[in-house]
């Protein structure tokens, strides 16, 4: 009877080890656990940026939308109201033709989408600006926020920016003003509304690596200068990259940060900030930077942004 438990016990004892073992086997069997994937920062839908002297007092000569407003605001608002002569482009997504209104010593700048909007442009250029409130005086679409009101007119986007903010004292202006700026950049729009190309032929060396980087042939073209330096524009409804040259740009800001942002292997100095898809250089006397947005955002590699201006250095070198 012993002898019969005792080989009983060393059977399943032999079986649990065989469990055990096959257990063990499947599972060294199974494909692992997906690892991790990299944290791939990508750029976000924004405008580079702005390049030295782009204020509306340097860039392309008028007439703008707010030469276009200035009498019409003079009377309505009781203060000398001007612009500044020239217009210019943010390269952003989506990129906006702007100019510069001045009215008490304070500056309002004016964008105007350089494409028919998309559905969610207007979101696109209030996004992370504070708390937005409705304004059904101008479109059933029409925001604002502490810093700018946007708003569609027929097929544009427009943007009314305040650089010392909306409702903001002493720097700012008041909200009445603001809509009543609204309300003039509304009635002129759809008579200025611009060629979507204009080109230099300087740049075109470089738009065939900057349709690779679109997808597509581009449908925007802003090329132009300023005092001599060169910025070209290339965009579609779902990516833009730009180059813009300044000259003698004291600083690369970028070069201050902690930690400092990844050495690019050009220019002296030369940066590449993957989170901005943007490389940006120094070359003699003149800075350059190279940006690359897309909507949905994704990462944005430095060769592609060397591959767009490459063709164009030997005239930054000259």
């Amino acid at each position: 009877m012993t002898t019969r438990v005792l080989r009983t016990t060393a059977c399943w004892a032999v079986i649990g080890v065989l469990l055990v073992g096959c257990s063990v086997a499947r599972r060294a069997n199974e494909a692992p656990p997906p690892a991790p994937g990299p944290v791939v920062v990508v750029p976000g839908v924004a405008a580079p940026p702005q390049a030295e002297g782009l204020d509306g007092t340097a860039g392309e000569p008028g007439p703008t939308v707010c030469s276009a407003v200035t009498a019409t605001l003079t009377k309505q608002l009781g203060v000398s109201v001007t612009a500044k002569p020239f217009t210019w482009n943010d390269g952003g997504l989506p990129a906006l033709d702007l100019c510069t209104l001045l009215l008490d010593g304070r500056s309002v700048t004016v964008g105007v989408s350089s494409l028919p909007k998309q559905p969610d442009a207007l979101d696109r250029l209030a996004a992370n600006t504070g708390t937005l409130e409705l304004v059904p005086e101008l479109g059933p679409e029409a925001r604002i926020s502490p810093s700018r009101l946007v708003f569609a007119v027929e097929d544009r986007a427009v943007r009314v920016l305040s650089t010392g903010g909306i409702d903001r004292y002493p720097s700012g202006i008041d909200r009445a003003k603001a809509v009543a700026i609204s309300r003039a950049v509304r009635a002129v729009v759809p008579g200025m509304i611009r060629s979507a190309r204009q080109s230099d032929s300087a740049c075109q060396l470089s738009t065939a690596a900057a349709e690779r980087f679109v997808g597509t042939i581009v449908q925007l073209r802003r090329d132009y200068r300023v005092n001599g330096a060169l910025t070209c524009i290339w965009g579609s409804f779902d990516a833009t990259v730009s180059i813009v040259e300044s000259f003698h740009a004291d600083t690369i800001p970028e070069a201050t940060r902690t930690p400092p942002p990844q050495f690019a292997p050009i220019g002296r100095p030369g940066y590449y900030l993957p989170e901005q898809g943007e490389l940006v250089f120094r070359q003699g006397r003149r800075v350059v930077r190279v940006t690359g947005l897309t909507n949905p955002s994704r990462q944005v590699p430095l060769d592609t942004l060397l591959g767009v201006v490459d063709p164009l250095l030997p005239l930054f070198i000259r």
